[in-house]
């Protein structure tokens, strides 16, 4: 009974190979293959459109070196030196730079946002 159990538990978990379609035989692909060259016709490669450029990151570390967000990414600069000289020398560090880094990243979105949605309309 204990057996059944683990084996109902472990085949529940298990993770079964699905195919939408029954699988092609190897001599099917190789017809289709020869049918295509047969009746497409060379058609010119089409222009593949370029990936947008996300321009939010560079916007926030420009805010973040703005005067209004100055203050903030100097306190996390700061705390990033203390933790990581406490961890260079083998000292647990109390601390982390989580609030500093929230506090500096919401002074930058803040920021950006208005540029941001200028450039965008």
């Amino acid at each position: 009974m204990l057996s059944s159990l683990i084996s109902d538990i472990v085949s529940a978990f298990t993770i079964a190979e699905v195919e939408a379609e029954a699988p092609e035989m190897e001599e099917d692909k190789q017809v289709e293959q020869k049918e295509e060259k047969e009746e497409a016709p060379a058609e010119p490669e089409e222009e593949e459109e370029e990936e947008p450029v996300d321009i939010l990151p560079k916007l926030q570390e420009e805010c973040a070196k703005s005067a209004k967000c100055k203050p903030y990414t100097h306190h996390y600069e700061e705390c990033v030196s203390r933790v990581t000289g406490k961890q260079e020398a083998g000292e647990d560090p109390k601390e982390d730079c989580v609030e500093e880094f929230f506090h500096m990243l919401h002074c930058s979105a803040q920021c950006a946002a208005p540029k941001l949605f200028a450039q965008l309309k």
